[in-house]
């Protein structure tokens, strides 16, 4: 692995535990419903084709937030609104870096730069980033639902590099456990790329990451032979 300016990192199961479920008990609890796994299940189905047409550019982000809560806001009477902004502030009480996340970015942090793009949505990542204490190791975060354009789009990593201040790009490493948006997204954007596929799932056809690690740990021990002074960075080989 060669030195790297930047690293780029994905935000949900890339550095912070996404436990949905867990989120959406903890937010349904507040308005007196006990949410089960077939409740998750059937949140899932509508939930998953969502993210789909949100990240290919055929709904917003506010119809995503909309449409995924609708059947169980006509059900509590209450606004689509209220519960996304109830669920996300459930996800952000009940967030947790990943294991190894603040190990590796002690290490990293001073030899590279770091960044952070997302497709989460505004409210629960700029929150929980502040919450985990996270903040301070990251020179910019880039959010889909501020940009108006998603991963795996060129045009959201163009944004960021333009932040970076257009740094050549093959000195940037993309990190995500999406290989349909982070890895896919970096590659078209002429990024090296970085999988973290803990479940040791195969590589999807025609995407192909510069590497493939099991853990945050194991990309942790990748960098650390490879990052020296911050004077080494410059060079990027």
């Amino acid at each position: 692995m060669k030195n790297y300016e930047w690293i780029v990192f994905d935000a949900d199961e890339t550095l912070f535990h996404f436990d949905a479920f867990s989120g959406l008990q903890l937010m349904f609890s507040d308005f007196g419903v006990t949410f089960t796994l077939q409740d998750y299940h059937e949140y899932q189905v509508v939930n998953k084709p969502l993210w789909v047409d949100y990240q290919n550019g055929e709904i917003t982000a506010q119809q995503l937030q909309h449409q995924r809560f609708s059947t169980w806001a006509d059900h509590l009477q209450v606004s689509t609104q209220q519960l996304n902004s109830a669920f996300l502030s459930s996800m952000a009480e009940i967030c947790t870096p990943l294991t190894g996340a603040i190990s590796l970015l002690d290490t990293i942090k001073g030899k590279a730069r770091l960044g952070i793009i997302t497709n989460g949505f505004s409210e629960l990542q700029q929150i929980r980033i502040e919450r985990t204490g996270l903040k301070d190791y990251f020179d910019f975060v880039v959010i889909s639902e501020q940009v108006g354009i998603a991963k795996p789009h060129r045009d959201i990593f163009d944004h960021a590099l333009a932040i970076m201040g257009n740094p050549p790009r093959e000195c940037v490493l993309m990190v995500g456990d999406n290989p349909g948006s982070d890895i896919l997204g970096g590659i078209n954007a002429g990024l090296d790329t970085c999988w973290l596929n803990a479940d040791n799932k195969p590589t999807p056809e025609g995407i192909n990451p510069h590497y493939q690690v099991a853990s945050l740990s194991e990309l942790e021990s990748l960098l650390i032979t490879k990052l020296g002074s911050p004077e080494t960075l410059q060079s990027c080989t």
